[in-house]
């Protein structure tokens, strides 16, 4: 039996009778789907890809077989019998599937009681909210001997992150977009290569390769990348494909950039060289991570391109992130501009800037995004770490943009992001006339992908970089 919510007792062997029963109650979740199949590696596309699934008998996602098993399982384990209870044998028949949202009713039945060998045979069944039966069968357990009273253990926590879904959605938002013309600036190693390869083949980008020819072809014969269609401009080095591309996006040859396996200050420089492609904004870059423990896509601004940034270059590296957030449906972007604390201290400058940015927004200097700082990092990202500050905000703990004060500050979060906790990036360079797909050179294809549909997205929307209000 249960005693009330924070102790469980069990039923003895000698308590059991026949006839005598218990049941539990649950709804399935699609996270029980992707935690169940991230405990057991059973990844069967029948129960995690929709599009597979609703091509099959059932005609769209179930759950698996042995997921309502294990409600069997916790129902002898933690209640009937419940601790001290062990499993010798259980046989299972699968008459109906479980769909998401289905609620199960699982009940377990004594049947009979071996006295000699302690063993109690219980019929189970599992039956859904519209009264069939999805599971039956029976089981055999060792009863526990003797009576255990003692405080209900707690669920461990399950974060269950899908990279895919997440990448999916991210799709989803270009899908009706046509792909753009775009210069691929030195792709000479597999990652870059491959990257425009797999952006091409999702319709993100028509790609004009620019550098060594014969180096690219080696690379692609070389890890079998297929090159079919694609326009190679042919330049001696990395400089001079900086340069191309860059006269490229000047003369509206090509709507977009994308860095390959050369330095971001080749890319950059050639860039600002060309009067042609520069606006009224500073350039700057903004990452986008899908974070496994925080409930949105959170972008960092900047950790790649500015240095040491004053404040008046602070107000359109902000500006920039605004306009970006709001094309990725984010109507009026929360943005925590960080310091090491949430107070203003005349002895570090990070805050002093924070808190001109945020009069500045107040005085429509900074428009589209709701603005708040200084802000240190757990209390932009964490409700729980600004209430026990007592941080009375609208941004703090729900922030979609970081401001970092610096470049080393930023970068060095950007890839503790990444590295520690598991996310997965993109990014982009927003400011000059074309978007720059810009990553990594360590960066795989996914991030490289994820980067070239940010600026297609971009290309598309008009030039987030004009010196303009946000509307």
């Amino acid at each position: 039996m249960n005693i009330g919510n924070d102790f469980v007792e069990n039923h003895t062997f000698d308590e059991l009778q026949i006839g005598q029963s218990a049941r539990l109650l649950r709804t399935l979740t699609p996270q029980d789907i992707q935690a169940f199949a991230a405990v057991s590696g059973d990844t069967n596309p029948a129960h995690l890809n929709a599009e597979y699934a609703s091509a099959t008998q059932f005609h769209g996602v179930i759950a698996h077989g042995m997921w309502s098993g294990a409600l069997i399982s916790a129902l002898l384990g933690t209640q009937f019998p419940g601790t001290g209870t062990i499993y010798l044998d259980q046989a299972l028949h699968f008459s109906r599937p479980v769909r998401i949202g289905d609620t199960l009713t699982v009940c377990a039945t004594v049947t009979s009681k071996d006295e000699h060998k302690k063993i109690v045979e219980l019929a189970c069944e599992a039956i859904n909210q519209n009264g069939e039966k999805v599971v039956s069968g029976t089981a055999r357990v060792l009863a526990p001997p003797h009576k255990i009273r003692m405080p209900r253990g707690s669920l461990p926590q399950i974060q269950v992150f899908d990279p895919e879904a997440r990448f999916n959605d991210l799709l989803a938002m270009v899908r009706a977009l046509p792909a753009v013309r775009c210069a691929v600036v030195h792709p000479c190693d597999e990652g870059s290569l491959r990257g425009a390869a797999d952006a091409t083949s999702y319709g993100l980008l028509v790609p004009v390769l620019i550098g060594p020819e014969a180096r690219i072809r080696a690379i692609a014969e070389e890890f079998d990348l297929d090159l079919n269609g694609m326009e190679i401009v042919n330049v001696p080095h990395s400089h001079a494909a900086a340069e191309q591309a860059s006269a490229m996006a000047a003369a509206d040859e090509v709507q977009s950039l994308m860095k390959g396996s050369l330095h971001t200050d080749e890319l950059i420089h050639a860039v600002l060289a060309r009067k042609e492609l520069r606006t009224g904004r500073r350039m700057s870059h903004v990452f986008r991570f899908d974070v496994p423990l925080y409930s949105k896509p959170l972008l960092i601004t900047d950790a790649a391109l500015n240095i040491r940034p004053t404040l008046e270059e602070k107000v359109d590296i902000v500006q920039n992130a605004i306009d970006f957030a709001r094309l990725l449906s984010v109507e009026r972007p929360r943005v925590a501009l960080l310091a090491a604390v949430e107070s203003v201290s005349a002895s570090m400058p990070s805050t002093l800037d924070a808190a001109a940015l945020c009069k500045m927004a107040d005085r429509g200097q900074i428009r589209g995004g709701l603005l708040d700082g200084p802000l240190a990092f757990d209390n932009a990202i964490s409700s729980e770490a600004a209430m026990i500050k007592q941080i009375d905000s609208e941004v703090a703990g729900q922030a979609d943009i970081l401001v970092v004060p610096d470049l080393e500050s930023g970068n060095m979060l950007a890839k503790q992001l990444e590295y520690l906790a598991g996310a997965t990036g993109s990014g982009i360079v927003l400011g000059a006339r074309v978007p720059i797909a810009l990553t990594s050179r360590a960066d795989g294809p996914r991030s490289r992908v994820s980067s070239a549909l940010l600026a297609q997205m971009v290309a598309h929307h008009g030039h987030v970089s004009e010196r303009r209000p946000a509307v």
